[in-house]
């Protein structure tokens, strides 16, 4: 499921379509997947479907911590609260929410070095304009968690943004609100997923204003916003296995592909593994099978 086409079409990203219905919004996540910022021309099978389910899952264990956009996830084809039938392949991929306004700004938070959060240790001993004690290695525990927040780009890359930055672009007071909800959120998201056996090594949220109030939109906890690692094993000093599309990532440094448009096509068997990674996060997390039509 690569495209989809109902009425009123708000926007189209990397992975997610969305319809403007009003005061709501409907958000149909496809199996288009993303790596260095180029979308790439081969789908993964039941990725949309674990996308919408896994949020909806975060949003509802989360909403007390942080309240959210969401309303549910559209099960039947024909909704009450849709003003169309949705086609059937879109049951368990379509999220029905709030509609905000979006803050351009990832709200990331870490708790472990890794990806690009080690890069840019290597080069500076920092991280966001956050200085680190020396001596750190790949994929450590870091001493206290962090918020590293970067801009929000429609297309091309998101580029690292200090707090100081956050502070003149939204406000001190809301920069203040994004970070101690981003570290909420991620304290207690880390909390639950280690009681499943999985580190939540960082994660990013996405912040909007409904009312005076910022509150989540998007996406919570799925693997393409989060890096998930199995806890058995884990060892600080090299790169860990992950339950996200890390694998993706790694499969394509090592293609010899320049990470400039058009991306290369995933081998089968990087697809399959990469969708048993999907759904092995999700039913790990919340106990249950993935819905589909």
């Amino acid at each position: 499921m690569l495209e989809t086409s109902l009425p009123n079409r708000f926007a189209r990203g990397k992975v997610r379509d969305t319809y403007d219905l009003g005061d709501r919004l409907l958000i149909i996540a496809t199996d288009r997947i993303s790596a260095f910022d180029v979308v790439l021309p081969s789908g993964i099978p039941y990725k949309g479907a674990v996308l919408t389910q896994l949020s909806a899952f975060w949003f509802e264990k989360t909403g007390d911590v942080v309240p959210n956009h969401f309303i549910k996830v559209i099960e039947s084809t024909d909704d009450p609260d849709l003003p169309f039938s949705l086609p059937r392949e879109l049951v368990g991929r379509a999220m029905l929410v709030r509609k905000a306004e979006r803050v351009d700004v990832e709200c990331v938070a870490r708790g472990y070095i890794t990806g690009s959060g080690w890069s840019d240790y290597l080069k500076s001993g920092s991280v966001s304009g956050i200085k680190l004690p020396g001596g750190l290695i790949e994929s450590q525990r870091l001493p206290q968690v962090i918020f590293t927040p970067t801009t929000k780009a429609d297309a091309g890359h998101d580029m690292p943004m200090t707090y100081q930055e956050v502070e003149e672009f939204v406000s001190k007071q809301a920069a203040n609100v994004l970070r101690l909800r981003t570290l909420s959120l991620y304290q207690f998201m880390t909390d639950y997923a280690l009681e499943r056996g999985i580190i939540l090594a960082d994660t990013k949220f996405e912040f909007g204003y409904l009312g005076d109030e910022l509150i989540v939109i998007d996406e919570v906890g799925t693997p393409d916003s989060s890096r998930f690692w199995p806890a058995a094993g884990y060892e600080a000093g090299r790169p860990q296995p992950s339950f996200d599309k890390q694998f993706v990532r790694d499969w394509l440094s090592n293609s010899g592909w320049n990470k400039e448009p058009p991306a290369p096509e995933l081998p089968p068997d990087i697809v399959q593994k990469t969708a048993e990674k999907y759904v092995d996060a999700f039913e790990r997390l919340t106990g249950k099978k993935l819905l589909l039509p």
